[in-house]
C-alpha cells in the first residue's frame, strides 16, 4: 500500500433518500491514493447508492465530496470521469445494440468525428489478452453472456484509465483464477498511485486485496476495520447482526427417479455458432446437479434450450422432464411439466422493473387459484401471497406495491428466488441464485437449495462459484466451448480439478 497522509477521496455526511427509504444516512468515506477499501454491507445496505453518487447517477441529498483535497459538485457520469472516478457495475450500464467496441468508446471526447474502428478494436484485443478477459470486440452487446457482458464493463474502466476505480461486485461471474487475475491488475493500478473500492460479498476477496473495511447497516457506516486486524467471521457478524454459517451441513444423498435427462443435445448461440455439442446428463429427485465453468462456454444457452426458450438443434436431441420428451417445447409448456427458471439476468430476464414487487412474486401463479380464476385476477390474493414471500425470503421493500426497479439488486434476486421456488414442480433451473448476495442471504440460498433437493426436487445448479458448488451440489459437470469436460462427485472434486477442466482439460466421465 502506498497510502499518502492527505486522503484523496473524502465522502462528508453523505444522505441520500429514495421515497420510503433512507439509503444513506450522513456516511462518511476516506480512500487514500494506493489503498484498496472494501465496502461491506447487506443487499439494501447503502452500499451501490453511496457509489452512484461519487459516480454522478445520483445527487446527494446531503453532503460533501473532495477529490484531491478540492470540494466537487459531481452533477454526472462525466463530471465523474473527468475527476479519474470509474466504475464496474453491478447492473450494467451497456447498450445491447451496439457493439462491444462502440460501447468501450461511447462518450470519449478525444475521438475523431469517425473513429478507426479497427485501432480501438485491436486495442481492446491487447488488453483483453493481457487481462485474460477474453471478449470479442465486434460482438454486439445482446449476443453475449452476462460473464462477457461484465468482462466489457472491465474492459471499459481499463481503456478510460480511471485513477479512482471503483468495482461493485466483479468477480461474481469470474473463475477464480480470473479472480485472482483481476486481483493481480489491482495491485498493479494501486502500486502505481491509483486507489480502488472494491464492493463484494466474498470475505476471501476482502482480507485478500483489500487494506480496509467499512462496513454498512441499514444506510449508516457501522464500523471501520483494518483489514489486517479483523477476519471473516467478524465481518459477516458486523453485516448482517448474527453469526453466519459459512459451511452448511449436507444430507446424505438419497437420488430417486430421473427428472431431467439430456440426450445429445445440440444448440447455436445468438450469432449461430455452436454452443452446446452433444450434452448428456440426467439429474434425479433429491439430487443438485452443478454445472462449472468460465461464462459465456454454453451455460445460458444450456438452461434456455431445458427452459424453452432456445432451440434444440438438429433431429437427433432431445430433453426429457419425468419421462417426457419436452424438446422444443414453448416456454409455458415447461413451466406446465414443472420447470422453474431462476435466470443469470435478473434485470432483463427475472424481473419486470415497472411492475410491483408483489405483481414480480405473482408472474408464476396469476394463472390459476387462489390468485385468479376464469381469466379474472385477484388483487387481494395476489397482495397476502406476496406479503407471504416477502416475510420468508426476507425482502427488504417499502411495501409489496414499490415498484421492483427501486430495490437494490440483492433484493429482487430474492424476490425472483421466491417465486421461482415457489412455483417449482419438480425441476429447479438456478443459473448464478447467490451472484450479487451478501453473506447471510447466500446463506439462506443455499439452505433453501438444499431443503428443495431433500423435498425431493431436481435442481440444475449453475453457477461459477467453485465453493457454492463444492459445498452443496451432489455431481458437478464442467462446460469447456460446449463440451461436457468431465461430471464428477463433489466427495471427489477439488478445485484444481475443476479449474483444469475449465480450462478445457478433459476427464474420464
Amino acid at each position: 500500500m502506498m497510502e499518502s497522509y492527505a486522503p484523496i477521496l473524502c465522502m462528508r455526511g453523505i444522505t441520500k433518500r429514495f421515497p420510503g427509504v433512507l439509503a444513506n444516512d450522513r456516511v462518511d468515506i476516506e480512500l487514500h491514493a494506493g489503498e484498496v477499501l472494501s465496502l461491506l454491507g447487506e443487499n439494501g445496505a447503502g452500499k451501490s447508492t453511496l457509489m452512484n453518487v461519487l459516480v454522478g447517477l445520483y445527487r446527494p441529498d446531503e453532503g460533501d465530496i473532495y477529490v484531491r483535497g478540492r470540494h466537487v459538485e459531481i452533477r454526472s457520469p462525466r463530471d465523474a470521469a473527468a475527476l479519474g472516478i470509474g466504475m464496474v457495475h453491478q447492473n450494467f450500464m451497456l447498450v445491447p445494440k451496439m457493439t462491444v467496441a462502440e460501447n468501450i468508446i461511447l462518450g470519449l471526447r478525444d475521438l475523431p468525428l469517425i473513429p478507426n474502428m479497427e485501432d480501438v478494436a485491436r486495442r481492446i484485443r491487447d488488453i483483453s489478452k493481457h487481462y485474460n478477459l477474453k471478449v470479442d470486440p465486434k460482438a454486439y452487446v445482446w449476443q453475449l453472456s452476462v460473464g462477457e457482458q461484465q468482462r466489457v464493463e472491465i474492459l471499459k474502466l481499463i481503456y478510460r484509465g480511471a485513477e479512482i476505480v471503483i468495482l461493485d461486485e466483479p468477480t461474481a461471474v469470474l473463475t477464480p483464477q480470473e479472480a485472482h487475475e483481476l486481483a493481480g491488475v489491482l495491485k498493479v493500478m494501486t502500486g502505481e498511485g491509483k486507489s480502488a473500492i472494491f464492493i463484494t460479498h466474498k470475505m476471501e476477496e476482502v482480507m485478500a486485496f483489500s487494506d480496509v473495511v467499512r462496513v454498512l447497516q441499514h444506510g449508516k457506516l457501522v464500523a471501520i476495520k483494518r483489514t489486517s486486524d479483523t477476519h471473516p467471521q467478524e465481518l459477516a457478524r458486523l453485516m448482517v447482526g448474527r453469526e453466519v454459517l459459512f459451511r452448511l451441513d449436507k444430507s446424505p444423498r438419497h437420488p430417486g427417479e430421473k427428472v431431467l435427462v439430456l440426450r445429445d443435445v445440440y444448440a447455436d448461440n445468438d450469432k449461430g455458432l455452436p454452443a452446446l455439442q452433444g450434452i448428456n446428463f440426467d439429474i434425479r429427485q433429491g439430487e443438485i446437479f452443478g454445472i462449472a465453468g468460465v461464462a459465456g462456454n454454453g451455460q445460458r444457452e444450456l438452461a434456455e434450450v431445458i427452459t424453452g426458450l432456445r432451440k434444440v438443434k438438429g433431429q437427433h436431441g432431445h430433453i426429457y422432464v419425468n419421462g417426457q420428451d419436452q424438446t422444443n417445447k414453448a416456454p409455458l409448456d415447461m413451466i406446465h411439466a414443472g420447470v422453474s427458471h431462476i435466470p443469470a439476468d435478473r434485470i432483463g430476464m427475472g424481473a419486470v422493473g415497472n411492475m410491483a414487487v408483489a405483481d414480480n412474486l405473482a408472474m408464476k401463479g396469476y394463472r390459476s387459484p387462489p390468485m385468479a380464476q376464469h381469466g379474472i385476477l385477484y388483487p387481494k390474493q395476489i397482495l397476502n401471497f406476496a406479503r407471504k414471500m416477502i416475510e420468508a425470503f426476507h425482502i427488504h421493500t417499502p411495501t409489496p406495491q414499490t415498484r421492483i426497479k427501486f430495490l437494490s439488486g440483492g433484493n429482487i434476486q430474492k424476490a425472483i428466488l421466491a417465486r421461482e421456488i415457489e412455483a417449482c414442480d419438480g425441476l429447479l433451473v438456478a443459473v448464478y441464485p447467490s451472484r450479487g448476495l451478501d453473506v447471510g442471504a447466500t446463506e439462506a440460498v443455499r439452505r433453501r437449495l438444499l431443503e428443495q433437493r431433500d423435498s425431493g426436487r431436481a435442481i440444475l445448479l449453475i453457477s461459477e462459484d467453485l465453493d457454492e458448488l463444492l459445498s452443496i451440489a451432489d455431481r458437478i459437470a464442467v462446460l469447456f466451448e460446449g463440451q461436457i469436460m468431465g461430471i464428477v462427485s463433489s466427495e471427489e472434486a477439488d478445485i484444481d480439478i475443476l479449474g483444469m477442466m475449465m480450462a478445457g482439460v478433459k476427464t474420464n466421465e
